[in-house]
Parts: structure tokens; C-alpha cells; sequence
């Protein structure tokens, strides 16, 4: 398995995305920390995974420097070492500009933002004192580039980690440290289920900027995470892999008939 003798940490595990980026992880043979701020969620996920991983309870949206450092000793303490970074976690609010609320962006901004700064930060320092490099990975979205304007921190805060992969890669590779990027498309989570997904009207619309005509599963956005933090990526460094059905390259929507 390519991930043997890893440990990773991978943020906002509870669900979705960051649940099945955990349980790929481990299934290439990692052990991890899954974190996430929903404790019961948390543990009844992780049940299932035995001695591979390990939980931590944790509020992202108050993270400062000492708190990220904890987060990644727990790693260590839980598994002797870390290799793997995956900051995933994320909020989203809707709301028509002019209408939108200044503590929604505070909000969105210190989980999706300071938060992977902070714990790449504090990942970068306890990689560089194991001396054997490691891999750190941001969640990014086609939103970094296209825009809903009825959700500007989101957007604000996914263009903001774009250039956070680029800064910390350029800063961390000389070691041995990749920092890469996912940007998913339309992936089914729940968030997406119960913000985007809301009708039949909404699908629709969804589905005909689409290209390959689906949305995507958490699954599929976990094998690119899973090869980003293996060898397989070792000649990728700052980049942003969209896995996104095909949606970037459409410059335009189709009905759906």
C-alpha cells in the first residue's frame, strides 16, 4: 500500500469529503487524525476505521497558533509522527451581497483560510524537525475561479487558498515539502445537498454546466487526495488539481431536455 508507515491529519472528518479522503487514506495504509468539531459524528465515524485512526474535537472557526500546534501534536501523540496534511474543512453561508453579514464572513474566513494557515504552519515545523519531508494538501473549488454571487466569503475565502497553496509551496519545497490543492466541482456532500441541490429546478441547472453530466462523489475527490500525499505526486509541487466533471473547460450552460 503507498501510504504504509504514513500518518496524516485530516480536518472536518466527520463528513462528506474529508470522512472519505480518511477512509481512502487509510485503506492505502496511512493511520489518522481525523478532527472535525461535531465530537459524536466524529467518533461514530471513526468507529468503524479501529486503530488506523484516532479523533480530535475541535473548533477551526477559533483556531490561533497555540491551537493549531496542538492539533498537530496530537498527531504525533497519537501516532509517533506526521506526514500528511489535509486541510479540508469548510463552511459556507448564501446571501445577496449587499445583504451579507459581516460576522458570516469572519466566520467563513477563519476556518477556510487562517485555519490552513495556521495548521500548515504548525505541520511544516514538525516535518521539517522529522527531516524526511511530507505532503500537505488544501481543499480549493472551481469557486476559486468561478463565482456564485450569492456566496462571497466562499469564493473569497477558495480563491484566498489558491494562492495559500502557491505561497506555502514555493516557501516549504526546499524541505521536501509538496503543498498541492484539490478544487472540487459539484460533489454530493450534504452541504451541497441541502444548499445547491435543493430542487429539481437547481439540479438541473447544476447538471448543464457539467460536462460529464453528474456531480461528483466524495470518493473521487479522496483518490486525488490519496495520490497527491503519496510518492506517486513526488513532481507535483503547488498546484491545484479541479476535480470538477469538466465544469472549468465549459464556457457556457446547456439545458437539460
Amino acid at each position: 500500500m503507498k501510504l504504509t508507515n504514513k500518518v496524516a491529519l485530516v480536518t472536518g472528518a466527520a463528513q462528506g469529503i474529508g470522512l472519505a479522503c480518511t477512509e481512502r487514506l487509510v485503506a492505502d495504509g496511512a493511520r489518522v487524525l481525523m478532527v472535525d468539531i461535531d465530537e459524536t459524528h466524529l467518533r461514530a465515524q471513526a468507529a468503524h476505521l479501529g486503530e488506523s485512526v484516532a479523533v480530535l474535537a475541535a473548533d477551526l472557526g477559533c483556531i490561533d497558533k497555540e491551537g493549531a500546534n496542538a492539533i498537530v501534536q496530537a498527531a504525533i501523540t497519537a501516532f509517533g509522527r506526521l506526514d500528511i496534511l489535509l486541510n479540508n474543512a469548510g463552511i459556507m453561508h448564501l446571501d445577496d451581497f449587499v445583504a451579507y453579514p459581516e460576522e458570516a464572513f469572519d466566520a467563513i474566513m477563519a476556518v477556510n483560510v487562517k485555519a490552513p494557515f495556521l495548521l500548515g504552519q504548525a505541520a511544516a515545523r514538525a516535518m521539517i524537525a522529522q527531516g524526511e519531508g511530507g505532503s500537505i494538501i488544501n481543499m480549493s473549488s472551481t469557486n476559486a475561479i468561478l463565482v456564485n454571487p450569492a456566496s462571497t466569503a466562499y469564493e473569497v475565502s477558495k480563491g484566498a487558498i489558491k494562492q495559500l497553496t502557491a505561497v506555502m509551496a514555493a516557501g516549504l519545497i526546499q524541505h521536501g515539502i509538496r503543498v498541492n490543492a484539490i478544487g472540487p466541482g459539484t460533489i454530493l456532500t450534504d452541504m451541497v445537498k441541502k444548499s445547491l441541490m435543493v430542487n429539481a429546478g437547481q439540479e438541473d441547472m447544476i447538471l448543464s454546466r457539467t460536462p460529464i453530466g453528474r456531480c461528483g462523489e466524495p470518493a473521487e475527490v479522496a483518490s486525488v487526495a490519496s495520490f497527491l500525499a503519496s510518492d506517486d505526486a513526488s513532481y507535483i509541487v503547488g498546484q491545484t488539481i479541479y476535480v470538477d466533471g469538466g465544469r472549468l473547460i465549459l464556457n457556457y450552460t446547456t439545458s437539460k431536455t
